[in-house]
C-alpha cells in the first residue's frame, strides 16, 4: 500500500520560506498530512477486511445478469438468470433459460423465502429446514444463492497471516460462527486480496471439522467501476468430478430498488 510521504523542506528551501515561522509551519503541515493517511494494512482488523470485500461485491443495491453451469462427471447443463438485491434483506433471482425452469422466481425478504412456479401457478414458501438444500441441481444451496447467513455479522473473524493464492497476495482469514448464527459451516477460512480487496478462495468446514467444499473466484475485472471477481467456482470435496461455475455477465451497483420490488406480487409478474 503506497502513502503520500512529506516533503520537509531543509536548507536553501528553509531559508527562503515567507513565513515568520517557518519550522513551526512545516511541522504543522506535516503533521495534519500524516493525521490524514489511509489505515495501514496493520490496523485493518479481520472484520475491517471481510467487511470492505463484502461491501465491494455487494453494494447498496444491485442488478445482474448471469449464469450458471452445474458439471457432473457424464453430463452438464446451464441456467441464465436476472438478479436483483438490497442489503442484507432482499433478493430476487429471475430464471431466463432454458425453457423448462424459465420463468421460475425465488424471493427473499428478512428471513422469509419463497419460490414462484409459473408453469404450476404457485407460490411456494421455503422452510428453513430446506436452506442448506441444493439450489437447482447444482452444488450451492438455497442459503448460497439468497444469502440468508452473512459472512460479515454471523461470524467471529480472526487474521491468521498473509499467503499467496494463485498471482495474488492474500490475508487468511479465520471465521467462526457467533452462538446461536444461522449458519451450516463449523469454520470458514478466506483468502482476501491485500490490494484490491477482493475474494479469491474460501474453504468451508463441515460439523465434524472436515473440509466440505472450496469456492474459488476468478477472472477480477471492473464492472460497474469496481474490480471484482466474476466467476466462482464451487467444487464439494465428498463428490469427485463435481462442480458449479457461476459467471457474472454484468453488473449494476447502487441502483434505484425500493422494498416493494421484492413482494410476492412482483415475484409473479417480474418475468412478464
Amino acid at each position: 500500500m503506497n502513502y503520500f510521504r512529506p516533503h520537509i523542506l531543509s536548507g536553501p528551501e528553509l531559508t527562503k520560506s515567507t513565513s515568520p515561522f517557518p519550522a513551526v509551519h512545516i511541522l504543522v503541515c506535516s503533521l495534519l498530512l500524516i493525521v490524514n493517511l489511509p489505515m495501514s494494512a496493520d490496523t485493518l482488523t479481520a472484520t475491517n477486511i471481510i467487511s470492505r470485500a463484502d461491501q465491494k461485491m455487494r453494494g447498496t443495491t444491485s442488478t445482474s445478469s448471469m449464469s450458471m453451469t452445474v458439471k457432473r462427471p457424464d453430463w452438464q447443463r446451464s441456467i441464465s438468470m436476472q438478479t436483483w438485491s438490497k442489503g442484507d434483506s432482499f433478493s430476487l433471482v429471475l430464471i431466463t433459460a432454458p425453457p423448462r425452469e424459465e420463468g421460475q422466481v425465488f424471493l427473499k425478504r428478512h428471513t422469509n423465502m419463497w419460490n414462484w412456479i409459473p408453469r404450476i401457478s404457485r407460490m411456494v414458501k421455503i422452510p428453513p429446514s430446506m436452506m442448506s438444500q441444493s439450489w437447482m441441481g447444482s452444488d450451492f444451496s438455497n442459503n448460497d444463492l439468497l444469502r440468508e447467513s452473512s459472512i460479515v455479522t454471523d461470524y467471529e473473524h480472526a487474521k491468521a497471516g498473509v499467503e499467496p493464492v494463485d498471482s495474488f497476495v492474500c490475508w487468511k482469514l479465520k471465521l467462526t460462527p457467533k452462538p446461536q448464527a444461522p449458519v451450516v459451516w463449523t469454520s470458514v477460512h478466506a483468502w482476501i486480496d491485500t490490494s484490491l480487496f477482493v475474494e479469491v478462495k474460501a474453504d468451508y468446514f463441515s460439523g465434524d471439522r472436515q473440509l466440505a467444499e472450496t469456492m474459488h473466484f476468478s477472472r477480477v475485472r471492473s464492472m460497474d467501476g469496481r474490480m471484482i471477481p466474476t466467476r466462482f467456482t464451487l467444487i464439494p470435496h465428498d463428490k469427485q468430478h463435481h462442480r458449479t461455475v457461476m459467471d457474472i455477465e454484468s453488473i449494476d451497483f447502487n441502483v434505484k430498488l425500493d422494498d416493494k420490488f421484492f413482494s410476492k406480487q412482483n415475484a409473479r409478474r417480474v418475468h412478464r
